[in-house]
């Protein structure tokens, strides 16, 4: 498929549907120049019940708070923008993901916009088919991740740009080193905080097991509030797996029965290796695969349990 083949599909802009191809914004505009964009990505799944959006409502207040934290004064409340979504899913059959942006789309001049009106975009479209396909050179997703811990401490410090923002600019950085990662043959980075303690994947959160069977993942006050990483804490309580949230030192890694990462697109996607040091066997743990196994049962429709995390489009 060409990258250049329409896509039919049509992207919700300030309560108006315009195809895809004149979804624009001027090259000038603050979202673009000064990174202030603010965004959100959730999930569309197939169940027995027709497609749904696996935990809408999270989504939409971790989009609100991120936009809240940016100061970007939203004119659309909690309720229009959930019916927006799911209004947006059903005009494009086929959605396997969704994507809504806030914005400034005035041209500006100084890094304060004179004019603050925000305008908010939402996408739904299928990521392998619309986007992945049409570029060269893609790769395919392994079963298991070779991770490279960064090396160099980033300044996290929440009086900047908090962790907890979704906004472009705080993906500038981490893009040159996971390219030169990938550049390594690793899939993905960790970040290091400021206090040399792990922190995340660029787009995702991390867990690990230790050797008396704990699961543990860095404190929410650290990382982006992930609502795949909330999810797989209440699904480890369900299943009865201890839980621990605490400072986590790269060497602690090392001697990890299990690690693996979690995302809206990722999922539960388990950890072959760390800087080249094997984690238990190189293949996913039990706890990585029951927890995986069962986040999948749940955006199935499978779980009686947590079919409240399903938004359906009627």
């Amino acid at each position: 498929m060409s990258e250049n083949q329409t896509i039919d599909r049509k992207i919700w802009i300030d309560g108006d549907f315009v195809p895809w191809e004149q979804a624009t914004v001027h090259v000038l505009s603050h979202g673009v120049q000064r990174g202030s964009l603010v965004f959100d990505y959730m999930s569309v799944h197939e169940t027995p019940r027709g497609a749904a959006i696996f935990r809408l409502f999270e989504h939409i207040e971790r989009f609100e708070r991120s936009c809240s934290l940016v100061g970007l004064p939203l004119s659309v409340g909690r309720e229009a923008l959930s019916e927006a979504v799911v209004e947006t899913v059903r005009v494009n059959p086929g959605a396997r993901a969704v994507k809504v942006s806030a914005y400034f789309p005035s041209v500006e001049v100084d890094v304060v916009p004179l004019d603050d009106r925000v305008s908010v975009a939402i996408a739904a479209y299928d990521p392998d088919a619309d986007i992945i396909a049409r570029k060269p050179g893609r790769a395919e997703k392994r079963p298991t991740l070779r991770l490279w811990i960064e090396k160099e401490r980033r300044n996290r410090r929440a009086d900047i740009v908090p962790p907890q923002a979704k906004v472009a600019a705080n993906y500038s950085s981490v893009m040159t080193a996971k390219a030169r990662a990938r550049a390594a043959g690793y899939d993905e980075i960790l970040l290091i905080d400021e206090y040399g303690q792990v922190a995340e994947g660029p787009t995702t959160n991390l867990f690990m097991v230790d050797g008396a069977g704990t699961l543990c993942t860095p404190p929410d006050l650290r990382v982006l509030l992930g609502v795949t990483r909330s999810t797989v804490l209440a699904l480890a309580k369900a299943d009865g797996i201890p839980i621990r949230e605490a400072p986590i030192l790269p060497e602690e890694l090392e001697s990890a029965a299990e690690v693996f990462l979690t995302g809206t697109s990722a999922g539960v996607w388990p950890v072959a290796s760390v800087d080249d040091q094997r984690i238990g066997d190189g293949q996913p743990g039990p706890i990585s695969r029951a927890l995986a196994e069962h986040f999948e049962r749940v955006v199935a429709g499978a779980d009686p349990a947590f079919d409240h995390w399903l938004t359906f489009l009627d």
